[in-house]
């Protein structure tokens, strides 16, 4: 078994070093009845629930492939290594985005968290991300 590198688990450390990247693109979810993803498809992330398969994926290939979605999003990365055991920095996060009107839907993978936000307010989502790391700085 190989042992891989447990990311930050600090609060503070994690925010004051998140250093939020905005990603090229627009990306929607959309959703399957079954549980397989068609391998035409690359979504960026994907989830099983009981009532179908839902993707994450870039724009263009849900259109191309003629998937209904309701809402595109732009993704915004945090570049620092997070531990999946970290506590209270999604939290922090939606918070301080909800508490300006913008909505977040988290994504954590083994490196990092992902955030997906809507279009519209994505500068906005990047800047209050960076001002809030300069005040935990």
């Amino acid at each position: 078994m190989v042992m891989l590198m447990a990311g930050e688990t600090d609060l503070t450390q994690l925010i004051k070093t998140m250093k939020p990247m905005l990603r090229q693109g627009d990306y929607v979810f959309c959703t399957l009845p079954n549980a397989t993803c068609p391998p035409h498809l690359d979504p960026v992330g994907y989830f099983k629930e009981d009532e179908g398969l839902t993707l994450m994926l870039p724009k263009p290939q849900a259109d191309a492939a003629g998937l209904s979605y309701s809402a595109v999003f732009a993704l915004i990365t945090l570049t620092v290594h997070s531990s999946l055991e970290a506590m209270g920095l999604m939290a922090a996060i939606a918070t301080h985005l909800a508490s300006h009107g913008i909505s977040v839907n988290p994504v954590s993978a083994f490196y990092h968290d992902h955030l997906f936000v809507p279009v519209r307010d994505a500068e906005r989502a990047i800047a209050l991300l960076r001002s809030l790391s300069l005040d935990y700085s």
